[in-house]
């Protein structure tokens, strides 16, 4: 067993890698009374192939489904009996399962996660119940048009391969997938060497650390395959549905977390279309009024990433949006103020700073900055890179994004939605 140097966190942070290959990290946080505990395994859909795609969200609904010690009443039951919460989460890079109690109750909130990542028992009957579940929580996402458009968005993005298919897999594959898919996925990938034991609130690192050892000890410590790396291609997706609006999702590949212009294209997202003050609100709909909803994200992973704005429109509206917003993708390359930069910047460290109150926040976030970085990166840290951002590597990102292939989504009335060719000519003008 060994701790992480001092250096590597702030002293309320510890980091202990155990001799099994895994992986604890705890952060104290003396003045609430709660305690977020989680586990993070650094799988996801990239990890999966075409034939069994949705298996990472199908073993994340299936972990609640009942273990060798509870069924899954039992396990709703006795954190609900604590007051606690429990829940999870299925990305494309990471799946998490974790729970929120009294500091007084850490040790239930251990055994359950540690229960159902470690003793399964994926009994046909459940099995069968939630493939059901599942077929519906597909379905409602088709009948969604302003999330399902997201999907296609990154299937074009990322056409024929793992980081292009939808997390929660096909119709198809779902109802064929079979039971030893899912036992046989979770031993190859559900590894001491791939998971982040996290907790946070007010503890004690070596509580947790007796914990971990105590229920994660039959946690497999093989090696674990390689994702297929995701090379971005771009085009365009378009389909006609009866629809009062139009979704539209237009995309660039943007930065991985390790990037140098991650904090200026985080910037860059944030006053391009991340607040009622961003540009893309106040033009397209404060003054035009030609939506309701539009914004911009960025998407990172470990090897690259995506920068995309959504909008939602009327047909006829759709018209005037996209030359509007092409406007604005095109005037931020070489026209930022430093008083739009410093209400970005401003946006962001307080969102940052507000997540450290948050046990749960603060519990994902070093998890995932243990898997990414191999240690937490101090907040002191984080403020710094974001307080060097400058004018010119804000526009230095958006001329290195908006000049490179697109990729356009669009779902409804799309009509009047200009072709692929025709932005990236105005893109490229």
């Amino acid at each position: 067993m060994t701790n992480a140097p001092a250096s590597t966190a702030p002293e309320a942070i510890r980091v202990t890698r155990l001799p099994s290959g895994l992986t604890v990290v705890t952060e104290r946080m003396d003045r609430v009374e709660t305690v977020s505990f989680g586990a993070y395994v650094a799988t996801g859909t990239r990890n999966e192939t075409e034939a069994e795609n949705g298996v990472s969200h199908f073993l994340e609904h299936m972990a609640f489904k009942g273990t060798a010690r509870r069924s899954a009443a039992q396990i709703a039951e006795e954190i609900e009996a604590v007051g606690g919460h429990i829940n999870a989460y299925t990305a494309r890079e990471q799946t998490a399962y974790y729970v929120k109690v009294l500091k007084e109750d850490t040790a239930l909130g251990a055994d359950i996660i540690g229960d159902i990542l470690t003793h399964s028992t994926f009994e046909r009957d459940e099995l069968e119940r939630e493939r059901g579940v599942i077929l519906q929580e597909i379905g409602q996402a088709n009948d969604t048009p302003d999330d399902i458009i997201f999907d296609h968005f990154q299937e074009t993005a990322y056409p024929g391969q793992p980081m292009g298919r939808p997390v929660l897999g096909t119709e198809a594959i779902i109802r064929a997938l079979p039971r030893e898919a899912l036992v046989g996925y979770m031993g190859r990938h559900y590894t001491t060497a791939n998971t982040v034991i996290a907790a946070a609130g007010n503890l004690h690192h070596e509580q947790v650390l007796d914990l971990v050892q105590r229920h994660f000890a039959d946690l497999p410590s093989q090696s674990i395959p390689q994702p297929e790396p995701g090379v971005y291609t771009g085009g365009e997706f378009r389909e006609s549905r009866d629809l009062d609006q139009v979704h539209i999702v237009l995309g660039f590949p943007s930065v991985s977390y390790a990037d140098p212009e991650f904090y200026p294209t985080m910037l860059l997202s944030t006053l391009l279309g991340g607040g009622m003050s961003s540009r893309l609100f106040q033009e397209v709909r404060e003054k035009r009024g030609l939506v309701y909803s539009v914004y911009s994200f960025t998407a990172p992973a470990m090897d690259g990433g995506l920068f995309g704005i959504y909008a939602g429109t009327g047909e006829s509206e759709a018209a005037e949006l996209m030359p509007v917003t092409l406007e604005e993708l095109r005037r931020v390359q070489h026209d930022v103020t430093e008083a739009e930069l410093a209400r970005a910047r401003a946006q962001v460290k307080a969102s940052l700073l507000m997540s450290l109150e948050s046990t749960g926040s603060r519990c994902e976030q070093i998890a995932r900055q243990i898997q990414v970085f191999g240690r937490v990166i101090p907040t002191a840290e984080t403020v710094a890179r974001l307080n060097a951002v400058t004018i010119d590597s804000v526009q230095s990102a958006a001329a290195r994004l908006f000049r490179a292939t697109p990729t356009l989504a669009a779902l409804g009335p799309a009509g009047m939605v200009p072709g692929l060719a025709d932005i990236a000519e105005r893109l490229a003008a």
